[in-house]
This record gives structure tokens, C-alpha cells and sequence, in this order.
């Protein structure tokens, strides 16, 4: 194969994974190369194969980075994550809504102080580098500056981030209120401020149906339809008590998913977080609409909050993805996250592949969120966002991976004992943005 000569090219040597559909619905669904190469110009990915293929073809003076005895894939995707809850992680309460009242609404009350908010932001994102998350979906507070500060610590890192100020005019603390005009109107600011400025993304983020008005989401759904391009994010039936509060405060809805689609809320772009109770013709009307489901193991065991049906979800062909939801979730890995979300699918009698839970990760995520070809696939002009896993970076997971047979069980593997220390590294549009040292 005949390589050009980018100005700024870089070769990775390493095994590589990465998708091209979802392995539970499709054949050859992804590229596997044992002794890879990746290549980077820049920004973006260049190509990606068999080393004994690319590397006869390297223009003299590229170095090869040798990741030999670790695997490369696309950087992780994180579809639903609050960062100012970084720091109420792990905070113990009997449920959803008593959580919210004793610990995250003091928190974020926190963030009207901008100093504040850009700490914990730059704190929350060297998390997520050192967990292998090159992007995410994330929950800022009611506060127009919690956003600035987040997209302000992810440009100075050149990350691609997707975030939203939380709309919440009702049934919250009068500290953290805002109105259906105020929060309508600092959300347009925030679009026109951060909305695709270098690799920033806005996302209209009602906090959930209990703590909007009709005013508010219908002005959110308005503002959606004014920016098709922003994003869409909030919460659907996560736990049974909140699922009878929204029935007791929109009687006149189907569903809880009815009440954002008769706002206009479900669309591309737009992602749910949870989705647990939801009934088939709920899952049929987000496949028909083009939004998606971030699934959130890790928080709803942590809260209680119920099992969800990927059988169900997958029978409507609706596009899945996986989420941290830190601070309810308590873990920033997704590999952590891939861990209990196979737990739970054991729980309700089906079945998850580590193939799919790795899909779900990237190309499943980037697809959820119509980022198909910027991110989580190593599609030659893609975003050169990848993490490199070490199978050897614990002495029980080395024990286990190196008696590992397949790909599958190799995966299985990292996902069940594998943390951020089977991180290795972390790169963002081609730069190195997060570094584990080798152990001694």
C-alpha cells in the first residue's frame, strides 16, 4: 500500500480495534489488526492496518510509537455525565429524589461562583482523560458560568465535549431556579458562544420533566427546533417514584417520553439518559424519531433505580449507548461501566457480548449522537481521538488476559478487571493528554 507524506504524520504500533457497525445486528461489524499500525496526520486519523501492510510504505523519518503488547482502539464516548457532581460521588441515600434534595442541589449551588466551577471542570476532565474518555455529554449546573468554565477547561485541552446549562424552573431550591424566558435566553447566549467553536458542541439540557414547566419545555423545544444542529439532552424514567411524579404532573401524557415529544424534544441529537421503565411504544417512537438511550448501569444500581431491557430496547432498534452518570454513577471508566452494565443484562436473562459493550463505547455512541465519522471509529479522516489499553497493567489482569484465546475473551477480560490503570494512554485530536507511567 502506497502512503503519502503528511507534513505531521505519526505511526502507533500497537493491536487495533475499532467498528464499523453493531456487532449484535451485523456481520464483519469491525477491524481487528493483532500487530497494527495507526497512523495520524494532525488532527485526524491517516490509516489504520496491518503493520506488515502500512509500514513497508513509511516515508523515511516517521517514528513509530511502539505500543506493542497493548491495544489501540477509539477514544471512549461518555453519552451522560454531570461534572459538577464530581465531587458528591459516592454519597449515600435511600433513592433518586432524596439524593437530589441532601446532596446535588447544594452542590451545584456551588456553581455561581465561576472559580469554583472552573476547578472542579478541569479537575472532573483529567478524570475522564485518565479513565480513557475522550468525549462526553455532559450536565453543567442552572448557572450560565458552570458552562463557560467547563468549555473553557475543554478548549484549553482541545477537547471534543458536548455540555448544556441545566433548565429547571419548578419542584427545585429557589437558589437554583430559573425561569422558562431566563433559561431559554441564557441557553441561546451559550449557543451562540460555544456551539461548534473548535470542538465544542451545545446541548439543550432540560434537568428532567419534574423540574420544568410546560412553559420551559415548550421554549426548549422551540430553541431546539431554531439549532437542529445542537444536541439534546435530559433524564426519562429512571426510577419508578419519579415516573408516578411526572404521571401526577403532565396527566394529559401517554408516557413520560410523551411529555418531551409533545414539546418537541425527541429528535436527532437528542439523548436519554436511563430509559429504564419505558414500554415498547416508548422504545419504538425514539428509534422512529432518531433520538437514543444512554445507558447508566453504574448509577442505577448505586441509586436502585431498576434493570435496563436491552432485549426490549433492541427489538425497537433504538441506538444504545453506554454513561458514567457521575456523581450518581461511581465510577468515570468505561470500562468500569462495561463491568456492570453486563451484570445487569445477566439480571434481565440476556446476554452482552464485550464486543458490543466496546462497541457501544465508541462507534455505538458516536452514532447516538450523529457524530458518525468525526468520532469513535479509526475511519481514515476521523478525529484522532484513541486510548491505549494495557492487558498487563494489574497482576491479575495480566494473569488472565495471558491466557486468553479470542479477541472476546481477551475484551471480556479488560472490561470485567480492567480500571483507568489498564489505561496506558490517552490522545485527543493526535496529542498525548494523559500518560500512565509504566509500574516498576
Amino acid at each position: 500500500m502506497s502512503i503519502a507524506t503528511p507534513e505531521h504524520l505519526r505511526a502507533y504500533r500497537a493491536s487495533l480495534l475499532h467498528f464499523h457497525a453493531d456487532p449484535a445486528f451485523a456481520d464483519h461489524a469491525y477491524s481487528w489488526h493483532e500487530d497494527g499500525l495507526l497512523l495520524v496526520d494532525g488532527e485526524r486519523i491517516h490509516a489504520a492496518g496491518d503493520y506488515a501492510q502500512l509500514a513497508p510504505a513509511l516515508p523515511a523519518g516517521v517514528d513509530v510509537i511502539d505500543y506493542r503488547g497493548k491495544l489501540i482502539v477509539p477514544g471512549f464516548i461518555d453519552t451522560h455525565v454531570h461534572f459538577p457532581q464530581t465531587d458528591m460521588i459516592a454519597s449515600p441515600a435511600p433513592g433518586l429524589l432524596p439524593w437530589l434534595e441532601r446532596y446535588t442541589f447544594p452542590t451545584e449551588s456551588k456553581f455561581a461562583d465561576p472559580v469554583h466551577a472552573r476547578e472542579v471542570a478541569d479537575f472532573f476532565l483529567g478524570e475522564l482523560l485518565r479513565a480513557g474518555t475522550t468525549t462526553a455529554m455532559v450536565y453543567c449546573t442552572v448557572h450560565k458560568q458552570s458552562v463557560d468554565a467547563f468549555f473553557e477547561a475543554s478548549e484549553a485541552r482541545g477537547l471534543r465535549m458536548v455540555a448544556g446549562k441545566v433548565l429547571m424552573d419548578r419542584n427545585c431550591p429557589d437558589f437554583l431556579a430559573d425561569t422558562a424566558e431566563s433559561g431559554t435566553r441564557d441557553s441561546e447566549e451559550l449557543i451562540g458562544r460555544w456551539h461548534g467553536r473548535g470542538r465544542a458542541l451545545y446541548a439543550i439540557t432540560p434537568r428532567f420533566a419534574p423540574t420544568s414547566s410546560e412553559a420551559q419545555l415548550q421554549l426548549a423545544g422551540e430553541l431546539a427546533a431554531a439549532h437542529p444542529g445542537t444536541f439534546i439532552q435530559t433524564h426519562l424514567s429512571e426510577n419508578e417514584d419519579e415516573c408516578a411524579w411526572v404521571k401526577s404532573l403532565f396527566p394529559g401524557a401517554r408516557s413520560y417520553l410523551d411529555v418531551y415529544d409533545r414539546h418537541g424534544l425527541l429528535r436527532p441529537r437528542a439523548v436519554f439518559g436511563h430509559c429504564i421503565w419505558c414500554d415498547q411504544r416508548d422504545f419504538a417512537r425514539m428509534a422512529e424519531s432518531g433520538a437514543a438511550v444512554a445507558v447508566c448501569p453504574t448509577s442505577n444500581l448505586f441509586l436502585g433505580s431498576g434493570l435496563f431491557d436491552f432485549e426490549r430496547a433492541d427489538a425497537a432498534g433504538v441506538a444504545l449507548s453506554l454513561a458514567s452518570d457521575v456523581g450518581a454513577g461511581t465510577d468515570f471508566c468505561m470500562l468500569g461501566t462495561m463491568n456492570e452494565a453486563y451484570k445487569v443484562a445477566r439480571m434481565k436473562g440476556s446476554y452482552l457480548p464485550a464486543l458490543r459493550m466496546f462497541y457501544l463505547a465508541t462507534l455505538g455512541a458516536a452514532r447516538s449522537m450523529r457524530l458518525e465519522g468525526a468520532i469513535g471509529s479509526f475511519a481514515p479522516g476521523a478525529e484522532a481521538d484513541f486510548v491505549v489499553l494495557d492487558p498487563q497493567a494489574t497482576p491479575l489482569l495480566a494473569r488472565r488476559t495471558g491466557a486468553c484465546d479470542s479477541l472476546e475473551e481477551l475484551l471480556f477480560a479488560l472490561a470485567l478487571l480492567g480500571d483507568d490503570r489498564a489505561i496506558r494512554a490517552t490522545y485527543s485530536a493526535g496529542r498525548l493528554v494523559h500518560e500512565r507511567p509504566p509500574a516498576r
